[in-house]
């Protein structure tokens, strides 16, 4: 028998235990679903029934990449995600043809001068420069990744001026000066990866002139690779600053506060997707995060959803009180608003007791989370147009605007919303998400998991190899000077030289019927309402 032959014989052996193979696998997959008692769809049609479950599952995807609109997609657009990471590899953000914004929905826009100013007139810090990598695209084929390459680039980093610089803690020893109007939100470590955290910290860094929110995770050394300013959220678990027994430590709260990079902490009343407390999977508790946060490994973390050290408003100002004192450090709390009665509350304890935060973080209900639950996400908690302007409007009624700084933060990722957030009240705003995608993220929406297909959201080895922080570390620096320098070009379309003096008069409403309203007009209505049709 000659070669041919022997690979012919071989060949048909070969397909024929495969055949057989695939005809046992089937007829044992059948008896299973006809048996199974949990399934009706595969107990009255086995086998086949199975092809409905394997498209459930792959449906997010087909839906982002097949069958999704550029303007469809939550929580970000086809559009909004590209925007993102435009900014962040390529540094820049243009667009051909027009905006695919539908004009006909009701909005926020910003009001435009007729004589804008030159780019001469604008106040920023010229001198400052950094290097970031960005990438060059050389061609995008049909089929095959683009051709890319990646190239220097200086640039300025778009930071305010000495004099306008945005001063948090006035009052306190060592007050927090900060220059640049874009953070990060609280991210803890063991929500997010040491890779993404490592990433994020030494972008930041590069970028100059930020700041990086731990999270109540605590502070891990991956916050602290990229020397940039910390502001040490403490959460009512109190991780990081508490003892064995889980009380509160001063000893811990000073010694976090010796740490060169921590210039504030924020004590985190509620987070906009998550009201209640935090949450991390055993899985994702390593002994590392174990030993940051001072519990258990591999055992699920659930913080209570309030502090038992204070119960009111001002036994919290007097817990702020004694953190600053102890700390020297401004002190601030992060809040979600559910009513202007809440927030005229918060206003009016200010003023009666003459105590109170350095500053407030006004988290929106559209804000993001590692892991709560749908109808906590969906439905407590005001979103941040609604509940800024509440904020600022009650702080300066009773006349204690100017005793602290408002942060703005709920899916704030473009220049023109933050320039709005800015006019709504805040002094500066706070990013999370599009910081992620930044270092990776690709919204697959496993973040509650820890099986982050792209290393970001999970603290699985393997997965996090997938992360690279040299090319990564250079993609958030690009996004957050791209948006400082989108933010400078919003403000000088308004004719004004600087962010920082957007207000109220800079914004217009348009309702659905086309016509317009000021910020002034929509706050009476929100605060008096007479008939829900006043502003519609």
């Amino acid at each position: 028998m000659n070669l041919a032959n022997v690979m012919t014989v071989i060949g048909f052996i070969f397909c024929t235990l495969v055949i057989l193979a695939l005809i046992i696998s089937a007829f044992y997959l059948f008896t299973i679903d006809k048996k199974q008692k949990q399934h009706p769809i595969l107990r009255n049609y086995p086998l086949i029934g199975r092809a409905r479950y394997f498209f459930e599952n792959i449906g997010p995807e087909l839906r982002q990449y097949l069958f999704d609109s550029d303007n469809e997609g939550k929580p970000f657009t086809r559009v909004d995600f590209q925007h993102i990471v435009k900014k962040s590899k390529y540094k820049r953000d243009v667009i051909g043809y027009g905006s695919q914004r539908d004009f006909n929905e009701p909005g926020f826009y910003i009001r435009n001068s007729l004589f804008p100013k030159l780019t001469e007139e604008l106040k920023m810090d010229r001198q400052t420069k950094v290097t970031t990598n960005r990438y060059l695209l050389i061609n995008e084929p049909l089929f095959g990744q683009r051709d890319e390459k990646l190239e220097e680039n200086e640039s300025g980093v778009y930071l305010l001026e000495d004099d306008d610089a945005v001063v948090i803690g006035e009052n306190a020893r060592d007050p927090f000066i900060v220059k640049g109007q874009i953070g990060m939100s609280a991210m803890s470590y063991g929500s997010l990866g040491d890779r993404a955290i490592t990433a994020l910290s030494e972008g930041l860094g590069i970028a100059k002139g930020t700041w990086m929110n731990t999270g109540e995770g605590g502070i891990s050394d991956y916050h602290l690779k990229g020397g940039v300013d910390l502001i040490m959220q403490i959460g009512p678990g109190l991780f990081g600053v508490r003892d064995r027994e889980g009380n509160f430590s001063w000893d811990a709260l000073k010694e976090k506060s010796e740490i060169p990079e921590v210039k504030a902490f924020e004590i985190k009343l509620a987070q906009g997707a998550k009201t209640r407390g935090g949450h991390i999977d055993a899985e994702k508790v390593t002994e590392e995060i174990a030993r940051i946060r001072m519990v258990e490994p591999f055992k699920s973390i659930d913080s209570p959803n309030r502090f038992r050290e204070f119960s009111d408003l001002p036994s919290l100002f007097d817990f702020i009180e004694k953190i600053r004192e102890h700390s020297g450090k401004p002190v601030g709390m992060k809040v979600v608003i559910g009513s202007h009665h809440e927030a005229e509350e918060l206003a009016m304890a200010i003023k009666e007791t003459g105590k109170g935060p350095d500053f407030i973080t006004i988290d929106g209900g559209e804000g993001g989370t590692g892991a709560s639950y749908q109808e906590l996400a969906d439905s407590v908690g005001l979103p941040i147009q609604s509940a800024l302007p509440l904020v600022d409007h009650a702080l300066r009624k009773h006349g204690v605007r100017d005793r602290l700084k408002l942060i703005a933060s709920g899916k704030l990722f473009s220049p023109d919303r933050i320039a709005i957030a800015l006019a709504m009240g805040a002094d500066l705003v706070n990013v999370a998400r599009a910081f992620m995608i930044t270092v990776g993220c690709i919204q697959a929406l496993q973040c509650q998991s820890n099986a982050c297909p792209v290393g970001v959201a999970t603290t699985d080895p393997d997965l996090q190899k997938g992360l690279v922080i040299e090319e990564k570390k250079w993609r958030t620096a690009n996004y957050l000077i791209s948006m400082r320098k989108g933010l400078y070009r919003v403000a000088a379309a308004a004719g004004i030289d600087s962010p920082t003096k957007f207000t109220r008069d800079h914004i217009i409403y348009r309702d659905e019927k086309g016509r317009t309203w000021s910020l002034d007009d929509i706050y009476h209505a929100m605060v008096q309402p007479k008939n829900i049709n006043d502003i519609s």
